[in-house]
């Protein structure tokens, strides 16, 4: 099968020729050993069946012996054996050049203070599944580098992606697997995954058995919840619904272990003082690492979705996240949110490495257009009066779920998902 090139792969490329080993994080089945394939010159594959018993104990004992190869040498799943760490930190030091080790996880080792840190032999950077233009999904005819840039004609630029293709791309998500399957199979995928998940993944992380009906009631809840900022303490309302005996703890524990996993992140809370510190609601907003799965925990369908429009909106939300997430993090910037006790909300801010900023509001539907612009237009000129040492936003931006991209009279720019690429 022909490799689909990830926009990660540069990022990859470019830290592992500054450093001796890089490790690329990120769920089960979204590209990671296949991208590190792309680069590496040797592999150890962890999870091997017939080799993994000998690899773990060849781990503990003589770790070095699975470090020979030419480099850069992959190792998959390296968690799987955690003292691989240090033995790939020791080997760096001794060799003093970069480009030697690409590291695998598709989740977090349990902590153990016998694994020394990486910091100065180690880059790290977050793989999350294919985007709308990784998957061919959006024809990428507007460029956040572009804009950026200052080339914002974007006025007339088209989609295909409509409403239910979006409901589609939003059920099937950017699973590698998922891409070239017809349809009906595509949307296994992330069924596949959940079962996978709560029946095995879920207590196999870590040795501890948990229960796949609880993993299930709390992954349907937090489903339920993504793109917002409601607290933790309303998922647990939830899941106690059926669940009455269930902790607190317990229920927290869970959701450390899907974090562990790259299945639930939080998109942190903007901060930049216009207000008082009272007035600012710093909650996490709620995401999960591809919509598809909030979708499968939730047991929808595509129409089913499209049914229900606030639910396809959230979903939509959790859809952009991922994209503008990955898009933000290739050119250097990261995402967050904003929205104070005044309901003055902005759905995504980026911040760039060179100070640079922007100010993002996601609508599924053309209705609202107008709500967002206001929203983004009230809080640039917030920001100007009460910190203007900040500087003014690069742009204004509503990314939508219609076919086509404009400008609107006070200069809010108005992108299509199915238009956008890094």
């Amino acid at each position: 099968m022909k490799y689909i090139k990830r926009i990660i792969d540069n990022e990859i490329k470019e830290k592992l020729s500054i450093m001796g080993a890089i490790v690329i994080k990120g769920p089960k089945w979204c590209g990671k050993t296949t991208s590190a394939k792309q680069i590496a010159k040797s592999v150890l594959e962890m999870q091997n069946p017939d080799l993994q018993e000998n690899y773990i104990e060849l781990a503990n004992t003589k770790p070095s012996l699975l470090l020979e190869g030419e480099k850069p040498r992959l190792i998959d799943e390296w968690q799987l054996a955690p003292k691989l760490w240090n033995a790939v930190r020791y080997s760096v030091d001794e060799i003093g050049l970069p480009n030697q080790y690409i590291l695998t996880g598709s989740s977090t080792p349990v902590e153990d203070s016998s694994l020394h840190s990486g910091v100065g032999r180690f880059a790290f950077v977050t793989m999350k599944p294919m985007t709308l233009f990784e998957s061919g999904d959006s024809n990428g005819k507007i460029s956040l580098s572009d804009i950026l840039n200052g080339n914002r004609e974007i006025d007339g630029i088209k989609t295909d992606l409509g409403y239910e293709e979006i409901a589609y791309v939003l059920c099937r998500g950017g699973w590698p697997a998922s891409i070239n399957l017809d349809k009906n199979k595509s949307l296994e995928i992330s069924k596949n995954y959940i079962d996978v998940l709560c029946e095995s993944d879920i207590s196999r992380v870590d040795g501890v058995h948990r229960n796949p009906n609880l993993a299930r009631a709390i992954l349907k809840s937090y489903a339920r919840q993504v793109s917002t900022i409601d607290s933790n303490q309303s998922l647990i309302d939830d899941v106690k619904a059926n669940y009455a005996d269930v902790s607190d703890r317990t229920i927290l524990e869970y959701l450390s272990v899907l974090k562990r996993l790259y299945i639930i992140e939080d998109i942190e809370a903007w901060n930049p003082n216009i207000r008082s510190k009272t007035a600012i609601r710093t909650a996490p907003k709620k995401s999960m690492i591809d919509p598809s799965l909030a979708v499968a925990a939730l047991g929808v369908s595509p129409k089913e979705i499209m049914l229900d429009i606030r639910t396809y909106g959230l979903l939509f939300e959790n859809l952009v996240n991922r994209d503008l997430s990955v898009y933000v993090s290739s050119l250097g910037g990261i995402l967050k949110h904003y929205r104070d006790r005044y309901n003055l909300e902005c759905d995504n801010v980026i911040h760039f490495n060179d100070g640079r900023y922007a100010l993002i509001e996601t609508k599924l539907g053309g209705t609202r257009i107008k709500e967002a612009e206001e929203h983004l237009i009230a809080l640039r000129e917030l920001i100007m009066k009460n910190q203007p040492k900040i500087g003014k936003p690069e742009f204004l931006m509503v990314i939508t779920g219609t076919n086509m991209a404009y400008t609107t009279e006070s200069g809010v720019m108005v992108v299509p998902i199915g238009c956008l690429k890094n």
